[in-house]
């Protein structure tokens, strides 16, 4: 046996148990941190069939930015176990028929892919490179399924700031417009004031004399 073959045996294998322990570990952070090992192992399966831009994009996509926000978001999030656990349970039927139907349809799509597999490839084809062959696939043939998917991702991304603007209304702002408008003589505004040293000597010399005519009177 190859030495890739015994890596694809042992990925294949790691896959698979990530992949149980997702569904069936009992913490939901650890169900993220397994499903991160499920696609770090998946990659390196891409990698063995020479798919070394899926990988990349699998490691950079979903490991390095969708997981890393769900495992936040389950960390902050207070999940109670017991509702869970007492929900999974009530619906459990329903989940069995809906895992039995997936892999029935999985079945027939795969089984069915291996029967009509052309084991004849052109010899060009072993040279040609998957990265390669992806951008010109998709700026030739689906050009116009870029550009829409790109205008969804700019949507997304402005939405996604917009519901991140919350007017708090403890909050202090300036508004541009109304600095713009501002008038200077709006701005500054001249108060008199009193020195203080002077209104304190005038206060100190009051009390002054005003001990003095009591002292007066009492005597």
């Amino acid at each position: 046996m190859e030495f890739e073959t015994v890596l694809f045996y042992a990925f294949a294998a790691i896959l698979t148990l990530a992949a149980l322990r997702v569904v069936t570990s009992g913490n939901p952070v650890h169900a993220v941190l397994y499903l991160v090992l499920s696609f770090f192992t998946g990659a390196a399966l891409w990698i063995l069939l020479k798919a070394e831009f899926l990988a990349l994009i699998l490691m950079l996509v979903y490991v390095g930015a969708v997981m890393v926000l769900f495992l936040f978001v389950v960390m902050m999030m207070d999940i109670d176990m017991v509702e869970l656990r007492r929900v999974a349970r009530k619906n459990m039927a329903v989940a069995l028929l809906v895992g039995v139907l997936i892999v029935l349809e999985m079945s027939v799509v795969l089984f069915r892919g291996f029967y009509s597999l052309d084991l004849h490839a052109p010899e060009d084809a072993s040279r040609i490179g998957l990265t390669a062959e992806i951008g010109k696939t998709l700026f030739t043939d689906y050009l116009f399924n870029v550009e829409i998917a790109a205008m969804i991702l700019l949507v997304a991304l402005v939405a996604a700031v917009t519901l991140t603007i919350r007017h708090r209304k403890d909050a202090k702002y300036t508004s541009a417009d109304v600095a713009v408008r501002v008038r200077p003589e709006e701005r500054i505004r001249i108060v008199d004031l009193k020195p203080e040293g002077i209104e304190t000597a005038a206060t100190a010399e009051h009390g002054t004399g005003e001990n003095n005519r009591k002292r007066e009177d009492v005597r």
